[in-house]
């Protein structure tokens, strides 16, 4: 093994924790703190989040309907 090989992983290294080191401040820099968002502003989950839906209102009416039969 002759000294160059050597010398090229070591600039290889040393080039590779580089640029990991500068995206990892890159992305702690971009990282900022979320504010509390209040619940009501907050969107609605799950089968809530359709209630105020045009079809779902249709659904029901349908199915209101169904059962009065």
């Amino acid at each position: 093994m002759d000294g160059g090989d050597g010398r090229n992983r070591l600039k290889t290294f040393l080039l590779g924790g580089l640029v990991g080191a500068s995206a990892a401040l890159a992305a702690a820099r971009r990282r900022t703190p979320a504010a509390p968002t209040p619940p009501e502003t907050l969107p609605r989950r799950g089968l809530a989040a359709f209630e105020d839906a045009p079809c779902f209102h249709e659904q029901a009416a349908r199915d209101e309907q169904r059962r009065q039969r």
